[in-house]
């Protein structure tokens, strides 16, 4: 299938280069059919594994208070919010929807980019599809746009995001959502060019939340969405925009990189012929996509290690340097969790309860796994080091080393972790998740009519999918 063309040199209006008019060449270009076979097998896989998400969040204690505050705050619509009776405007169902697509953090991740692709960009193209009653087909390649648009702006900056502070979903998703809303409203290239420079002016989302477990992780994608659907719809009426809102003096890399580099190249070769979102990677466990690594060794070491709890002396887990400030430090907080988002940002957990139960689901989660004492037990003899030998971000290695009291050892190292690159998640595989997270809402029955309506959208219109999955 034929690539879409990107001029060689990027020039806004103004006659400045533009990475921002690179993006909305091709997002205003591209057509269906212009997307290889594997990344519209790949879009169907992604937005299964996400919608399933959706409907596993409502069964949360966070889901409630989280749509009645957007509903107190919003506009009633036509507008679906997932799981639920509500009908919002489509900024504030695309807001809803985005919150529960990643309110479990169970959702796909780009390794190299270390950002949440699809939550990044199907809920501005799911509900403004919806309001604007575009085919299935059109909303999946302003999906796919979407993922491409957060993918390339998180792998500009290689980690650069986090270790200042940001949590590069949330900051990228304004600019995805911009575009994706752009190309739904057919805007011109120079109008979705102004929507990213709008964009600009909202992307923000501080990890402050990693110090106590708050929920604000869990809204960012969805005010990516609220936002960038509203750059869009600026941009349609005239509203101007800067031309260069990422490589502009005082544009994105640098106030929110604190003067690091940032790589152009990452935004714009092969945008438009090299598709990045099919490095994206599917999470087999509700936790931080950096511990699954540990998890995984320690579910293999479980069999082994199970009989022997009693003499577990010390547990080394070895991870790739940039995670360690995330997931296993400082130390005595991981190693001591109260909450499950607590759980999902500890390495130390995750290795605990895999050793002790030999899996890593929901179940491990629950207010009863995170008080159990075992766990807690063993989670503070884990001892947390650099990998001195990784491919990070490509992969999100890891090992697992059990040292006895009397001596012996137990090791399983994990180098691309479950899911990603070579080790990807089938439609079978992610259709098994997903009758477990929609499961947990909608019972085995109702979830299997919801993934049978899902797998056959091609040939609909976002409005009757919806509809569909609203009646079961």
């Amino acid at each position: 299938m034929d690539a879409v063309s990107v001029p060689d040199a990027r020039i806004s209006e103004e006659g400045n280069p533009s990475l921002a008019m690179d993006i909305a060449r091709v997002a205003s270009a591209v057509r269906y059919d212009d997307l290889p076979d594997a990344v519209q097998e790949k879009a169907r896989v992604h937005l299964l594994d996400t919608f399933g998400l959706a409907l596993a969040s409502l069964t949360q204690p966070f889901a409630a208070p989280s749509i009645q505050g957007i509903i107190a705050a919003g506009a009633p619509g036509r507008c679906v919010v997932l799981g639920t009776g509500h009908r919002l405007s489509a900024r504030d169902a695309a807001m809803a929807n985005g919150l529960l697509m990643h309110g479990l953090d169970f959702d796909d991740t780009h390794m190299a980019s270390i950002i949440h692709a699809s939550v990044a960009s199907l809920p501005a193209a799911l509900s403004l599809g919806e309001h604007l009653d575009v085919s299935w087909k059109e909303m999946l390649v302003a999906y796919v746009v979407g993922m491409e648009v957060a993918i390339r702006i998180g792998a500009a900056v290689k980690g650069g995001f986090h270790e200042v502070g940001f949590h590069a979903t949330g900051v990228v998703s304004h600019f995805s959502s911009a575009t994706v809303a752009g190309r739904l409203l057919g805007l011109t290239a120079s109008q979705i060019c102004a929507a990213q420079g709008i964009a600009a002016s909202t992307a923000a989302g501080v990890q402050v939340f990693l110090e106590e477990g708050a929920w604000t992780k869990r809204l960012h994608p969805g005010w990516g969405a609220l936002s960038g659907i509203t750059a869009a719809y600026m941009a349609q009426a005239g509203f101007l925009g800067p031309s260069r809102p990422y490589e502009g003096k005082f544009g994105l890399f640098e106030t929110h990189l604190h003067g690091a580099r940032a790589s152009m190249d990452a935004i714009s070769v092969g945008l438009g012929s090299e598709w990045r979102m099919l490095e994206t990677a599917i999470k087999p466990y509700p936790i931080c996509h950096f511990n699954h690594a540990c998890v995984e060794a320690s579910i293999r070491l479980s069999a082994q290690v199970r009989e022997r709890l009693g003499e577990v002396e010390e547990i080394i887990a070895i991870l790739p340097e940039p995670t360690l400030h995330i997931v296993a430090e400082p130390a005595f907080k991981k190693q001591r969790v109260t909450t499950d988002y607590e759980a999902k940002f500890s390495v130390q957990y995750g290795i605990a309860a895999s050793l002790v139960r030999g899996k890593f689901g929901m179940q491990e989660l629950s207010p009863e796994s995170i008080l159990n004492p075992q766990f807690a037990a063993l989670a503070a003899r884990v001892r947390c080091q650099p990998e001195e030998h990784t491919e990070f971000p490509k992969y999100f290695s890891g090992k697992v080393t059990v040292r006895f009291s009397n001596g012996d050892t137990l090791s399983e190292h994990i180098p691309v972790n479950l899911g990603a690159g070579s080790r990807p998640l089938s439609w079978d595989q992610v259709s098994s998740k997903f009758l477990g997270t929609a499961g947990l809402l909608l019972g085995a029955e109702r979830s299997r009519a919801a993934l049978d309506i899902i797998g056959q959208a091609g040939d609909s219109s976002v409005r009757e999918v919806l509809a569909d999955l609203a009646a079961l």
